[in-house]
C-alpha cells in the first residue's frame, strides 16, 4: 500500500511531530536502535557470508600449499610447466591471448625454472589475503578478486586427474 502523499511531504520536508506515523530521530529507528541495525541494511548476512568464504578460501589454499607440490609441481603427477608448455606449444609457441584464454593463470607471467616455489608462493598469498579477510572482516571487491585470481591460477593448471 502507497503512504498517504501528506506524510511523505512531512518527512521530507523534516516537519514531522512525533506521531505514530513521523520517522524516528537521526540515527535512530523504530524500535530504538542504532542506524547500524536496523531491518534491511543485511550487514550480519554481509559479515557472515564474507567471513565463511575467506574461511573456504583458507583452507583450499591450505590444501593447495601441501599438495601443490606433490600433484603439479617439477616433479608431481601431472608437472603444470609441462601443460602450459603443450598449451605454449598447441599455440605455435606464442604466449598470446589465445594462450592465455585457454589457460588463464598468473603463471604465465612468472618465471618456469622454479615452478615448485611459484606454486608456494601463490598458495601462501592466497594464505595471506584470505586470513587478512577472515580475521578482519575487512574484505572489498579488490581483495576477493584477489582470491578468486590466485585459485583460479592454481585450478587451471591442475588439469584433469
Amino acid at each position: 500500500m502507497a503512504a498517504p502523499e501528506e506524510s511523505l511531504r512531512k518527512r521530507k520536508a523534516g516537519k514531522a511531530g512525533g506521531g505514530p506515523g513521523s520517522p524516528p530521530g537521526p540515527g535512530l529507528d523504530p524500535t530504538g536502535c542504532s542506524a547500524g541495525l536496523r531491518a534491511g541494511t543485511f550487514w550480519l548476512t554481509r559479515i557472515v557470508l564474507l567471513r565463511a568464504l575467506a574461511f573456504i578460501y583458507f583452507v583450499a589454499f591450505l590444501v593447495a600449499f601441501h599438495q601443490n607440490k606433490q600433484l603439479i609441481g617439477d616433479w608431481g603427477l601431472l608437472p603444470c610447466r609441462a601443460y602450459l608448455k603443450s598449451v605454449q606449444q598447441y599455440f605455435r609457441g606464442r604466449v598470446g591471448w589465445d594462450a592465455v584464454s585457454y589457460a588463464p593463470t598468473v603463471l604465465w607471467l612468472l618465471d618456469w625454472s622454479h615452478m615448485d616455489s611459484n606454486l608456494d608462493a601463490l598458495a601462501l598469498l592466497g594464505l595471506g589475503v584470505s586470513s587478512f579477510v577472515l580475521v578482519t572482516g575487512c574484505a572489498n571487491m579488490v581483495l576477493m578478486a584477489t582470491l578468486w585470481v590466485l585459485y583460479m591460477s592454481l585450478v587451471n593448471v591442475g588439469q584433469i586427474w
